[in-house]
């Protein structure tokens, strides 16, 4: 789920051999959560998959895919050239726009989509051009979500509803702010730009308390805090967890990198 910068990297240290990804869903296309694409897309192709490759997520996935391809293509021309490759990137990379709903099933796993808040906040003609999506993964033995970036709302809830593990983003307003004002990219913004930021945090992204009120209405098993914003002057987000656990009785998991579940 995601390609976010230094997904390979992390893959690598993780023991998984990027060559036997064969699936991808973007919940959007923001870039950290697709800058890593091209980075996969390229080894996996180098290490000699000719299997397609296929990228799922909402309208223009296909467009970023492709763009990918093309961002690649000079790389993978110098090494057809070089005899060691043949089969172009073009033939093994496929984008597909996707809606809501079942979106993908396999003998292991059906996946379902559902649009989120992350981009409610847009005006004029951004309205509704971009889409943001949360997903459900059905496995014979558990259901697994992920919120993506999202504010609280209902079409979320009813995804995630009875999950055995959710895996939501994790963010705090406060926080949030307190950091661009500390390195300077609040002071640098006018205020049109600060109060657009301000709605975005506010009504794209989750906050403590609503994570905690979803997965209780929910009815999920486990939390898994991910995605986690910045803090100022600490790496210790327990205490977001203690907050989290003020409006659900589960398991709060505060999550790691190259943690398994």
């Amino acid at each position: 789920v995601d390609a976010g910068d230094g997904v390979a990297r992390r893959m690598a240290r993780a023991g998984a051999d990027v060559r036997r990804v064969g699936i991808i869903f973007l919940t959007h296309h923001h870039d950290d959560h697709t800058a890593g694409l091209g980075t996969l897309m390229s080894l996996a192709w180098d290490g000699q998959r000719t299997q397609p490759i296929n990228v799922y997520g909402p309208p223009r996935t296909k467009e970023l895919v492709d763009a990918t391809v093309r961002y690649c293509s000079i790389s993978a021309d110098i090494r057809i050239a070089d005899g060691g490759r043949s089969v172009p990137q073009d033939k093994v990379f496929f984008g597909h726009d996707v809606g809501v709903g079942e979106i993908y099933q396999d003998d292991n796993i059906r996946v379902s989509a559902t649009e989120n808040t992350h981009f409610s906040f847009h005006q004029g003609d951004a309205a509704g051009r971009y889409k943001s999506y949360s997903y459900r993964f059905e496995t014979p033995d558990r259901v697994i979500a992920f919120t993506g970036d999202t504010g609280f709302s209902a079409a979320v809830t009813a995804l995630v509803r009875g999950a055995d593990i959710l895996v939501t983003e994790t963010s705090s307003c406060d926080e949030r702010k307190n950091m661009m004002i500390k390195d300077g990219r609040w002071q640098a913004m006018s205020t049109a730009e600060q109060e657009g930021i301000m709605r975005q945090a506010t009504m794209g992204h989750m906050d403590l308390e609503n994570i905690g009120v979803l997965a209780t209405e929910a009815g999920v098993r486990k939390v898994v805090l991910s995605h986690l914003s910045r803090r100022v002057e600490t790496a210790d987000y327990e205490p977001w967890a203690e907050e989290v656990r003020k409006h659900f009785s589960g398991e709060v998991v505060v999550a790691e990198d190259l943690m398994e579940f």
